[in-house]
């Protein structure tokens, strides 16, 4: 009776630390995790960080820029195989597929075609997951079964000039896309469960951000870049609320995703600089007014991450930094290297910072303003990387030229 009574006890104790893990391993459904601001939840930094990481399954997904959705044990890849675009469900402790969905998907052509696969990252919510494709195709499809529920294409053949990157958001029973292409193109809302369009924005075409969530008095809306602009749209029935010019200079893009704090909004783009911008209502809609404007840093293919009023990024020159956020002044800039590039996300996780540009190297800094602080780099993948590290509790999920790696940090 007493070794019943204490298998009991250590199978409580078990599945109570289980379910706190999963309850502090937090999703990442989506662009950017949870609320769009690179913000991990539930991650506890070690003391020492190892010279390695621990390699647990490695497939073989496809081709693609996309970051993956990690939502509860499944895993939304979203790549190119071939000819098609594939939607893959993945079980996130072995990596075994679940399901697959696929269609023909357009081919990328001129200087994008060394980047074939899908650029935007999948969103999920509601039991559903939405993709959208390089051609801008978009895909709602059960998040259980694969099943397609409806799939839209409204500007065939239309897109940017480096093809659709726009990842798609879902708010209010809604997914909002900006489909189209350079003075050809619309923000448009569509019913989640139907397909059916709500509303939409024809202002502009789509350049290659994506939008963030933010409200002002009562009214909800999303801020996000367009081959011209920044501009903020009522989530509720599509009506422009605010705009200020951000056209791109010389070989640059609206590529960033705009950053919110309360009703401030933070923009950057190469040859522009890095901005603050104070959204009020005015009228029956908003006026966005500048706070300061930070001319020396600016970022192309990453977005910025906000941290105890610190802004920290990676340059369009390949150089981590700090702005402060109340002043828009630089605080440090990391001059120790310039082989980054321009592509790499920084996440906010625990007591650091994460960087992981395309060299495939994670970096792990501290989040000061003092100087850059390195505490480790540690080599992710044998080929480049473009997608975000997916990190819960202590594994992070790396998605590289072709394949998806769970690794893990004890």
């Amino acid at each position: 009776m007493k070794a019943t009574r204490s298998r009991k006890a250590v199978l409580t104790i078990c599945v109570v630390v289980m379910g706190a893990s999963g309850a502090l391993a937090q999703d990442w459904p989506q662009w950017r995790g949870p609320n769009r601001d690179g913000k991990v939840a539930g991650f506890t930094a070690p003391q020492t960080w190892p010279r390695e990481l621990k390699q647990k399954w490695s497939v073989t997904v496809g081709q693609g820029d996309s970051t993956p959705a990690l939502v509860a044990d499944k895993l939304y890849v979203f790549t190119r195989r071939g000819d098609e675009e594939v939607t893959l469900c993945l079980e996130a402790a072995t990596g075994k597929e679940l399901w697959n969905d696929k269609y023909t998907a357009q081919a990328v052509t001129g200087a994008a075609s060394r980047h074939p696969g899908p650029r935007s990252s999948p969103a999920v919510a509601d039991g559903k997951v939405v993709t959208i494709g390089v051609g801008g195709v978009l895909s709602c499809l059960d998040a259980n079964t694969g099943k397609l529920i409806w799939r839209k294409d409204p500007f065939p053949k239309v897109v940017p000039r480096f093809f659709t990157s726009f990842s798609p958001i879902i708010v209010d029973g809604m997914v909002i896309a900006h489909l189209g292409g350079a003075g050809n193109g619309s923000i448009i809302a569509y019913d989640l469960a139907t397909g059916s369009e709500k509303w939409r924005w024809a202002g502009e075409g789509p350049d290659y951000g994506s939008p963030a969530l933010l409200k002002v008095g009562g009214t909800r809306q999303i801020a996000t870049p367009t081959e011209k602009s920044i501009v903020g749209i009522s989530v509720a029935d599509g009506k422009l609320l605010w705009q200020i010019a951000s056209e791109p200079q010389r070989r640059a893009y609206n590529a960033a995703t705009p950053i919110v704090d309360g009703q401030v909004v933070f923009i950057s783009g190469a040859g522009l600089g890095t901005r603050a911008l104070k959204i009020t209502e005015q009228g029956d809609g908003c006026a966005a007014n500048e706070l300061w404007h930070n001319a020396e840093l600016s970022v192309q293919f990453n977005t910025p991450v906000l941290r105890d009023g610190l802004l920290f990024g990676l340059s369009n020159g390949g150089n981590l930094f700090c702005i402060n956020a109340k002043t828009g002044r630089t605080a440090w800039t990391d001059e120790t290297q310039r082989d980054r590039g321009g592509f790499g996300p920084v996440v906010s996780a625990g007591s650091c910072l994460l960087a992981l540009p395309s060299s495939s190297e994670l970096i792990v800094f501290k989040p000061t303003n003092k100087q850059y602080s390195e505490v480790a780099k540690i080599k992710v993948s044998e080929t480049p990387t473009y997608a975000h590290p997916v990190v819960a509790g202590n594994r992070i999920f790396i998605k590289d030229q072709e394949s998806l790696t769970l690794w893990t940090i004890n």
